[in-house]
């Protein structure tokens, strides 16, 4: 079993990391190594493209397409115009990408961690993670190592909203009483309220636009893969979200191998993939595999698409729950262009879609492009 993908600075989170297999420490970090997997053909219209950043170099220039470095791109959102939004983990900041590939960085300073409220490059984060985009432009970052949810103005000027830095825990409240653990993916709907995969709870939590968390789903430091209720329902170790304009709520549950889905009176049902049972495997419901799941993003018209860090690909739930696969071949990783089958990714963690159905995945220290035909 593939258990060590990036060596991790501090033990107390070693266990946490490689389960989400993200990285913590830039000068630790180690490229994915792929066991070759049997290559199962399949067709797709995907066509896949690099927007910006190159594939074997790391670092935090800002510049146009390949001259552009990322340390760790993560969480991403689109902006109705075409703007990118990217945090990138790995440099501590939040990256801003025009729709020809012009990189430049909104908040944040390379290298430079810690938790400073302040406008662009004054603002400190301290591996930020996840990122979601409101319809007013405003940018929500989840700030995993201070345990916080921070915003970010479209003039780059960040605040907390929700949560002290370097107090974690699982405590419902307003501000700077509520408390997280490591929270990493997360979404915002129509109306400003903010859910979060709070992953070392194993919890999904709810803010709203005034600052005021509760928990919808899970019970804190309660893991499982369990349907239910509110806080009868169990995950493991939840990577991302994101919510629909109906207000369910799809969890990519990473260490269940499985998609989830809230719905809006709280109830949590197993949407793909069968709890403990990785895989690459296509098809409806519980016979879909994943492996690792860590990004997701549900279109308009109900899709669900899914960052498959580990089997190294883009899937897709339809409506009907049917799943299938976008781009990439499972276990085949690597960084190729092209019509989705021929497609290579190093490891795909976030993903965002625009209202054209043209998706946006980070994978490595890039930003790819996949257009549906």
């Amino acid at each position: 079993m593939l258990i060590a993908v990036f060596i991790m600075r501090y033990w107390n989170r070693c266990l946490l990391r490689i389960l989400l297999l993200l990285p913590v420490a830039a000068a630790h970090a180690q490229p994915i190594v792929f066991v070759p997997g049997k290559t199962v053909p399949y067709s797709s219209s995907a066509t896949v493209t690099t927007l910006a950043g190159a594939a074997d170099s790391k670092g935090s220039t800002d510049a146009v397409g390949p001259d552009a470095r990322f340390a760790w791109p993560m969480g991403l959102a689109v902006a109705p115009d075409g703007t990118l939004y990217v945090v990138d983990e790995e440099n501590m900041t939040v990256r801003k990408i025009t729709a020809t590939g012009a990189v430049t960085t909104l908040a944040g300073t390379a290298g430079s961690k810690g938790s400073a409220d302040s406008a662009g490059p004054a603002a400190r984060f301290y591996h930020p993670v996840g990122l979601a985009l409101d319809a007013g432009g405003m940018l929500y970052v989840t700030d995993a190592d201070n345990h916080t949810i921070r915003k970010v103005s479209p003039a780059g000027e960040v605040t907390t909203l929700a949560g002290a830095p370097g107090r974690k825990g699982s405590a419902d409240g307003s501000g700077a009483t509520a408390q997280f653990n490591l929270p990493h993916g997360m979404a915002v709907d129509a109306s400003g309220t903010v859910y979060v995969a709070d992953t070392e709870n194993h919890t999904i939590r709810k803010i709203t636009p005034a600052g005021a968390v509760s928990t919808l789903a899970g019970a804190a430091r309660h893991k499982g893969s369990v349907d239910g209720q509110g806080a009868n329902a169990r995950f493991y170790h939840p990577a991302a979200v994101a919510v629909d304009g109906a207000g369910n709520v799809y969890v990519a549950d990473n260490g269940n191998h499985t998609i989830r889905k809230i719905g809006a009176d709280g109830t949590v049902t197993t949407l793909a993939g069968h709890a403990k049972r990785h895989g690459g495997a296509d098809g409806p419901g519980a016979s879909a595999r994943f492996f690792f799941p860590t990004g997701l993003a549900v279109d308009a018209i109900g899709n669900v698409y899914v960052a498959d860090y580990l089997n190294a690909n883009i899937r897709k739930i339809s409506p009907t729950g049917e799943m299938s696969t976008l781009a990439g071949a499972v276990l085949q990783g690597g960084h190729l262009d092209g019509p989705g089958p021929d497609a290579r990714f190093q490891g795909p963690s976030g993903i965002a879609v625009d209202a054209n159905g043209t998706l946006y995945v980070t994978d490595g220290p890039t930003v790819r492009v996949i257009k549906q035909f």
